[in-house]
C-alpha cells in the first residue's frame, strides 16, 4: 500500500431512523490527520463534543480514533445512541482493521482517525445504530485506504445522482 498523508472515506448504512453516516480521516499523526484529531479535540462547540472512542473504559481503540457527532445530542436516548451504540460499533470497527491488517501496522501508534458521525436525533433502536455505525464505519476505512470511490463509479452514477433526503426529478 502506498502510504499517503491522508486517507478521505465515507461510509451510510441502514435505513431510516437508525441509518448511519461516517466521514472519516486517517493518516499519520504528524499529518493533516493528526492536526484534525487536535483540533477537533482543543475546540468543541455548543452541543458537539469529540471524544476518544474506547473499547472499554481505559482501553481507547488504536489507532486513537476521535468521534465527533453531527447531531446535537436531542434526548436520553439519541445521547445513549451517539455515546453507546455509535461509538460501540466504531470501535469495533477500527480494532478489526487494525488486527486484520486492513490498517498497516505503523497505524497503530502513529496514525489518528477523525470520524465525523450522523445519529439521527429520531433514532429508536441501539442495537440498529451499532450494526449501522460498525458497518459504515467499516466501508469508511476500507473506501479510504484503497481510494473508493474509482473513477469508473462516478461516472456510473453521474446522472443518477440520489441520498437517502433529497433524489432530484430530472
Amino acid at each position: 500500500m502506498k502510504t499517503l498523508d491522508l486517507y478521505i472515506g465515507e461510509g451510510f448504512e441502514g435505513p431510516g431512523v437508525n441509518a448511519a453516516h461516517i466521514n472519516i480521516l486517517i493518516g499519520p499523526r504528524n499529518g493533516p490527520a493528526g492536526q484534525a484529531f487536535a483540533n477537533s479535540l482543543a475546540s468543541p462547540s455548543q452541543g458537539h463534543c469529540p471524544f476518544m472512542v474506547i473499547a472499554q473504559p481505559n482501553i481507547p481503540v488504536k489507532p486513537m480514533t476521535l468521534y465527533v457527532n453531527k447531531a446535537a445530542i436531542g434526548s436520553e436516548l439519541h445521547g445513549n445512541a451517539t455515546w453507546g451504540a455509535s461509538q460501540a460499533g466504531i470501535a469495533k470497527a477500527v480494532l478489526e482493521a487494525l488486527l486484520d491488517g486492513t490498517l498497516p501496522p505503523e497505524a497503530e501508534d502513529e496514525w489518528a482517525i477523525v470520524t465525523a458521525n450522523w445519529v439521527n436525533p429520531a433514532c429508536d433502536d441501539l442495537d440498529a445504530v451499532y450494526t449501522n455505525n460498525y458497518n459504515a464505519c467499516r466501508t469508511a476505512i476500507r473506501a479510504a485506504l484503497t481510494g473508493k470511490p474509482e473513477r469508473a463509479q462516478l461516472a456510473d452514477v453521474v446522472n443518477q445522482i440520489a441520498n437517502p433526503f433529497y433524489t432530484p426529478k430530472a
